[in-house]
């Protein structure tokens, strides 16, 4: 019995590598199984590639300012 748990908590740290790279792919708008499977032959350069690689999900692009900083700026431009 104890020889699976052992067993269930290598194979976990094993694939971790995998997982995180499938993981952050499918957050950043990329295929989670194909960066999965290329974290088996490159781990952590695939890895590397996925944190500098830009963000093609349209959700995470960043927040819409209000419609009254945009005009503060145009005040303030005109102020000066």
């Amino acid at each position: 019995m104890p020889e699976i748990i052992v067993g269930t908590i290598v194979l976990g740290l094993l694939l971790s590598p995998q997982l995180l790279a499938g993981f952050l792919a499918k957050r950043t708008g990329r295929n989670f199984w194909f960066w999965f499977l290329i974290s088996f032959l490159i781990p952590i350069i695939s890895l590397i590639i996925l944190i500098f690689l830009e963000d093609k999900n349209p959700a995470a692009s960043g927040y819409k300012l209000a419609e009254h900083v945009d005009r503060d700026k145009g005040l303030t431009a005109e102020a000066l």
